[in-house]
């Protein structure tokens, strides 16, 4: 389905509002008060299910709202349709896309027909790495408000007590699949790396680089690992197949430095 059909759905329901808000990593003392506003004006607020391998996910949700939601605000959980294994990238994201924003549009037209507001909980910010915002575009005929998170990049320097620039030096924020594909980024000094499948580091020299990596940062199961890339890859590897194998999920995230300026 492409954004302009999922967007006529809306056009006769005028007082729709979308609240996208920002979450942080799952941790409620990192709720914002404006995100806590937020969440007790909703009318509606949907709780995405990935399946039971990521059931902690929409369990750390169910806390956050057990914690901070005081209005009589309607909380529904959805299916979240799961996005195809192809080589078309870019294809598959779209129509993963699509089919997210129909499960939206079904949730909201049933259980808020008269209008109101809708709420979602986003993990991180929902302007870094994430796709909330593309899809809330293709509900035309709504109001979309973002209410900013704390991103996991800021979690991970904040847990290893680090910067995250070197002096006057810029910083790149990227992927894994970006990484592997491209490797180290001409003129880079640091760069910050999500959504990595697992170790895409492994294609870069290690030769004065130095990492500082992180999974599940800012949650009770945070595990941190720094030091030299050449001396640490291979524990980070580890210790990520093990973590992942334990949860049945895994969020990480690693800031790399090239140079002696570590």
């Amino acid at each position: 389905m492409r954004p302009a059909a999922v967007g006529r759905i809306f056009r006769k329901t005028p007082m729709i509002t979308l609240s996208l808000i920002g979450i942080g990593t799952g941790n409620p003392d990192h709720l914002t008060f404006q995100a806590v506003r937020a969440i007790n004006a909703a009318d509606l607020i949907l709780i995405p299910m990935k399946g039971d391998a990521k059931a902690d996910l929409a369990d750390l949700r169910r806390d956050i709202l057990a914690k901070v939601l005081t209005s009589p605000a309607r909380v529904v959980e959805f299916d979240l349709p799961t996005r195809a294994d192809q080589s078309d990238y870019i294809g598959a994201v779209n129509d993963w896309h699509d089919a997210i924003a129909a499960g939206w549009t079904a949730a909201i037209t049933t259980h808020l027909p008269q209008g109101g507001t809708v709420a979602l909980l986003v993990w991180g910010d929902p302007s870094l790495y994430d796709s909330t915002l593309r899809i809330a575009a293709r509900l035309g005929g709504l109001t979309v408000q973002v209410i900013p998170g704390i991103t996991s990049l800021s979690v991970l320097t904040a847990a290893h007590a680090i910067p995250l620039n070197t002096l006057a030096a810029p910083v790149i924020i990227t992927t894994g699949r970006q990484l592997r594909a491209h490797g180290w980024p001409d003129g880079a000094t640091t760069l910050a790396v999500m959504l990595d499948a697992g170790g895409a580091f492994s294609v870069l020299d290690p030769t004065d680089m130095h990492i500082w990596w992180g999974a599940y940062v800012g949650m009770p199961q945070q595990a941190l690992i720094a030091g030299p890339l050449a001396d640490v890859a291979q524990q980070i590897i580890t210790t990520r197949a093990t973590l992942r194998a334990s949860h049945g999920w895994i969020m990480d995230i690693y800031l790399l430095r090239r140079g002696r300026d570590v």
